[in-house]
């Protein structure tokens, strides 16, 4: 019945792993059962019951310890401990688990609301300065254990680094000054601009919050200790420790590292062909340049079909811009938009 039930799920479409797998089978075992004449039942369960198994009391016991008024919004982490502080041992941890996830009781035991991490709302962008993200990154210095901070800010429609300051200390007055400094240097009206960011202590200190809230800047956050949430910053991050000439020793000095960051921002903006951006470089796609750039590209491909057509089985590759780029967005569809740096 069940090498039925898997054929009737592959003759469906469904993968054969995924189909053995939703039975509780694996790939070798169909194999084994297949090449038997009898088509038997070949799996061996346990011919006894473990010595140390809980008797029907109790596991009746643990069920009414847990399910009592005293114990009844704690956590087996928390009763067992109170428990013993009362001289009463019944069980382990990990068996009354065990026994109230077999009676379906692994639910939310305490009585207030359980917690809540809702997907930061989604957020579109279809030219440049409208959805911005930053974050901040570590950086080796001389003294072990301690850190350069790297503060980034990037725009996500053109993937240009906006900003980028290297400061001894996390600080939300540093925050809020770079962000001021990079909307007077690209002269980006900052009224309606999104800022996405972690919940880092910089990102939601007083003064930032402030200042977003003066310029009528819309402010973002990830869920905690979700970095999916912010992914095109992250993404940044990887690609500037992941390239070559990042520096594999600790650096000397705040200056040091600033202008090493200087160097790489400049090669990012100027210099790297995105490939989320048809592979154009930031700064041609923030500033415009981008559609001659593409057009060209495009019409030498077509001149490259008309010369040998038989080459081309299908239309040329796509060169046309990509116009909209979402931020967390709803659909799976859209999350395809969302590139590695």
């Amino acid at each position: 019945m069940i090498g039925q039930l898997i054929e009737e799920a592959t003759l469906s479409g469904a993968r054969l792993e995924a189909a053995a797998g939703a039975i509780g089978l694996s790939i070798r075992t169909l194999q084994r059962w297949n090449l038997q004449d009898d088509n038997s039942d070949g799996r061996r369960g346990p011919s006894t019951a473990p010595a140390n198994k809980l008797a029907p009391a109790e596991r009746q016991n643990i069920l009414d310890i847990a399910n009592s008024p005293e114990f009844r919004d704690l956590s087996p982490k928390q009763i067992v401990p109170q428990l013993a502080d009362q001289g009463v041992y019944v069980a382990s941890e990990s068996s009354i688990y065990r026994v109230l996830r077999s009676e379906n009781q692994m639910t939310h035991r305490e009585p207030s609301q359980p917690a809540t991490r809702r997907k930061p709302k989604e957020h579109v962008a279809t030219g440049p300065c409208q959805v911005w993200s930053w974050d901040i990154t570590y950086l080796k210095s001389p003294i072990l254990g301690q850190f350069f901070y790297l503060y980034l800010i990037m725009d996500v429609w053109s993937r240009k680094i906006v900003a980028s300051t290297v400061y001894l200390k996390e600080s939300s007055n540093y925050s809020a000054r770079l962000f001021q400094k990079a909307c007077l240097r690209l002269d980006a009206n900052p009224e309606g601009l999104v800022l996405h960011s972690d919940n880092g202590g910089p990102m939601k200190g007083a003064t930032m919050l402030a200042t977003l809230q003066r310029l009528g800047v819309v402010p973002s956050f990830s869920r905690p200790q979700v970095s999916d949430d912010n992914p095109f910053s992250e993404s940044l991050f990887r690609t500037m420790k992941y390239r070559p000439g990042y520096p594999s020793k600790p650096f000397q000095s705040l200056e040091e590292a600033q202008a090493w960051v200087d160097g790489f921002v400049n090669w990012y903006n100027t210099e790297h062909l995105h490939s989320s951006i048809r592979f154009v470089t930031p700064d041609d796609r923030h500033f415009g340049r981008e559609q001659m750039i593409l057009a060209n590209r495009s019409k030498l491909y077509e001149e490259a079909r008309l010369k040998n057509p038989n080459r081309w089985s299908k239309n040329t590759r796509n060169w046309k811009p990509v116009e909209t780029v979402y931020l967390n967005p709803e659909s799976k569809v859209e999350t395809k938009l969302l590139d590695a740096a």
